[in-house]
């Protein structure tokens, strides 16, 4: 748990208001999504060309999804009338929280969102300016309107309109809460037609989350509903809403105290401190607490515990495990409900996202989620009950399910023809390397490698060793001590364990005796003698994995999760270099916005020489091919095209001679500036007679300085994702990472590592 009981009120509170203030006021702006640079572009975005787009609408109004953004557009609408913990603030007051909820949108699933605040109290009236929006916009999600009006609002709005309508306080919190529900009972052994609920909060959010739980299987008798004048009972008038006389029980009992007896979930929407330790002590064995008050919850999970230490408690704060957050739902249940068409989110599709997001908290956590929450326990059981927002397996997983339901309920007008290509699809705009990576990943497939990772120990390497257990064929061998291994999986919520995998432990293995002597062999005339080579094979895991490779007791070795690159290429070449493989160059690829980008060379030769130029760009060209790219390589220099007679304009007009004479089958051009590499327009005013066409996407540099600085510009200010980097010549038998590589990085050369040679020459 985090404890943020010491930090300075006032400070948080002027750190938040700098974050809506500061660099530009509030949380949004407009960008467009086409070129407006000259008359032509006016043309076509403006008049005249934009009544064509008009024309095709007037026709079939599905067109307007073709030629404008409606499809992925969502307005959040809401009347201020119940924001937050804060009440009735009025719609002006509620825009930060709407921007917030459009940010989100943005930020989980990509989706165009506006927020609109309406002056309006008047539940019917709300209704019909909503309907009027139905043109310009996708879905609609209702925020932040009191009970009962919320009720009659969003009534109205799916009576009347035909695309989604959802009032996310509803039946977003019943869908994080029906997942988190799902998985306590899992955990507790018991069943949903089988618990008794006691509920406090009348609300939309309580009621809606009541409903919920019965569509799950709950029984209507097995509900008891209080609120601030105690149970809700047949015949009370006090206080009561139809919603809530639909729970009413025929009962002599009045207050939470008579009726939490036996309880086996308590479902808090209500108030601070309204659950009592007495009261939990009521509770049955294994109580499931759902505590979801803020900014307090009814009872705080440490006194709950002091009561019923095995109790499986949920709030809904950052600062305590299992926070029920919409922003699980939300942004995903309407990213599938807009990519099918859909016309209404009906009670399969919010069964589906419980589904969906259930099932991913039994899932392995993401190496992604792991990174975002470092240092919490992301394991399934009592304090992991549902995934965390972060984990970005989400939009696959629950926007897929989404789909999946829609279509099968009949309500999507656009259905898919292949829902698990959706489902990778989805997964390709989140993880960013997912499309580049797709050609290597089949080639991997095709063939049983096994891969030797030096640095077993490492967390990282351990998601990977995992994830290619479970989604490739290759056999992953990992070198470190089993104790260790075993107790990091645990740590890191892995389900694999020491006896899964293959392991090579340094400290004690039967093959260390030929180790040694193969490694003296190699080295007997290098200096190395037997004793030093036995504290080698001891102590050296990456050379102990070379010589595995050597030996044939595996196909490729990954190294380099720390220490120095050219620290680990030393024993790479000296164990596994021949006359036929010798380092070329070390090749990054850049996945960035507009698309990927190679540079080489990045670790390997200082100054090259305009032959290990040359031998570098041919190598980049047979590995860039490997990931269904054509290479377009650009020599890059402070010279260009001949105007400065500087040392690295002279390597690499020499080494362009060196590679004219060798008859290659693919693009290359040189000296030049980055800038005219990837402006072609700028290249041609420079050198019209240029034989490179378009911009290229391959950079060779003259030194390791600033072929390495490119790439450090582009992780760092162009927020460039990196899969490599590729170690070139020696026949895709090792490759040297750096200590900043991901677990998914990992998995990516694991990938690379893992295609024969024969499948890129």
């Amino acid at each position: 748990m985090t404890d943020n009981s010491n930090r300075d009120p006032q400070a948080l509170r002027q750190a938040a208001l700098d974050y809506h203030r500061h660099p530009k006021p509030g949380k949004l702006e407009i960008r467009a999504t086409k070129p407006l640079a000259n008359g032509r572009d006016l043309a076509r975005a403006y008049s005249p060309g934009v009544a064509e787009a008009c024309i095709e609408i007037t026709k079939d109004a599905e067109a307007a999804q073709e030629y404008t953004s409606r499809g992925n557009l969502v307005a959040v609408v809401t009347n201020g009338s119940a924001v937050l913990g804060l009440g009735n603030i009025g719609a002006l007051a509620s825009k930060p929280v709407m921007e917030g909820k459009a940010v989100l949108f943005k930020k989980f699933a990509n989706i165009d969102c506006f927020d609109i605040e309406l002056n309006e109290p008047d539940p019917e009236k709300l209704a019909d300016i909503v309907c009027a929006l139905e043109p310009t916009f996708g879905a609609i999600n209702l925020e932040d309107i009191k009970a009962p009006d919320c009720f009659i609002v969003e009534k109205l709005c799916r009576e009347r309109m035909n695309i989604p309508v959802f009032h996310d306080d509803q039946h977003g919190t019943a869908i994080v809460v029906g997942a988190a529900a799902t998985n306590a009972l899992h955990l507790a052994g018991k069943k949903f037609e089988d618990i008794k609920i006691v509920s406090t909060g009348g609300g939309a959010a309580g009621i809606a989350c009541l409903n919920m739980l019965l569509k799950l299987g709950v029984k209507r008798e097995n509900v008891w509903l209080c609120d601030i004048e105690g149970l809700v009972y047949e015949g009370r008038t006090s206080e009561m809403t139809d919603q809530k006389a639909e729970y009413a029980q025929a009962s002599d009992l009045r207050t939470l105290d008579e009726v939490i007896d036996g309880a086996d979930m308590f479902l808090g929407l209500s108030g601070a401190g309204v659950l009592k330790p007495e009261m939990v002590a009521k509770m049955s064995d294994q109580p499931i607490i759902f505590a979801l008050a803020n900014p307090n919850p009814e009872i705080d999970p440490e006194a709950a515990r002091a009561v019923a230490p095995n109790a499986l408690i949920a709030t809904g704060r950052s600062d305590f495990p299992n926070q029920v957050n919409n922003v699980l739902c939300f942004p995903f249940i309407f990213r599938g409900a807009l990519d099918v068409g859909a016309t209404e989110i009906n009670d399969a599709m919010q069964l589906a996202c419980i589904d969906g997001i259930a099932q991913l908290a039994r899932a392995t956590t993401s190496a992604e989620a792991a990174e975002a929450y470092r240092g919490e326990q992301l394991t399934f059981g009592p304090d992991y009950l549902i995934p965390k927002p972060f984990d970005p397996r989400l939009m696959g997983v629950v926007a897929s399910s989404v789909a999946r339901a829609a279509m099968e309920s009949g309500v999507a007008k656009r259905p898919l023809t292949d829902v698990d290509q959706y489902h990778a699809d989805l997964d390709t705009s989140v993880f960013k390397s997912a499309l580049i990576m797709r050609p290597v990943f089949q080639a991997a497939s095709t063939a049983t490698r096994r891969i030797v990772f030096a640095e077993g120990e490492d967390e990282r390497v351990l998601r990977t060793a995992q994830a290619l257990l479970e989604e490739t064929t290759e056999t992953p061998i990992l070198i470190g001590r089993p104790d260790v291994i075993g107790r990091r999986c645990e740590r890191a919520g892995l389900k694999i364990r020491p006896e899964d995998l293959e392991i090579v432990n340094p400290n004690r293995d039967d093959r260390y005796r030929d180790y040694v002597q193969t490694y003296h062999e190699l080295m007997a005339r290098s200096g190395v003698t037997p004793d030093l080579a036995r504290a080698i094979m001891r102590t050296n895991t990456t050379a102990i994995g070379s010589v595995m490779v050597h030996r044939g007791e595996a196909d490729s070795m990954i190294c380099g999760t720390f220490g120095q690159y050219l620290w680990h290429l030393n024993y790479v070449e000296q164990v596994l270099g021949s006359d036929d493989l010798k380092p070329a160059g070390a090749l990054s690829l850049m996945i960035l916005e507009d698309g990927p980008l190679f540079i080489a060379d990045t670790h390997i030769h200082a100054m090259p020489t305009p032959d290990q130029v040359a031998q570098t760009v041919i190598s980049a060209a047979r590995h860039v091919r490997r990931f269904g790219i054509e290479p377009k390589i650009a020599l890059c220099s402070g010279s260009e095209f001949g105007n400065l007679d500087s040392q690295s304009g002279r390597t690499m007009r020499d080494a362009l001679q060196v590679l004219d004479g060798l008859g290659l089958d693919f693009q290359y051009e040189g000296e030049m500036h980055t800038d005219s590499a990837l402006d072609p327009d700028l290249r041609g005013r420079v050198f019209p007679q240029s034989r490179l066409q378009g911009q290229a996407n391959v950079l060779i540099y003259a030194n390791t300085d600033a072929a390495g600085a490119t790439r450090n510009i582009l992780k760092s200010k162009a927020g460039g994702l990196e899969v490599g980097p590729i170690l070139m010549g020696m026949g895709n038998r090792a490759h040297i990472v750096t200590p900043s590589i991901t677990a998914r990085g990992l998995l990516n050369i694991s990938a690379l590592a893992g295609t024969p040679v024969t499948h890129y020459g």
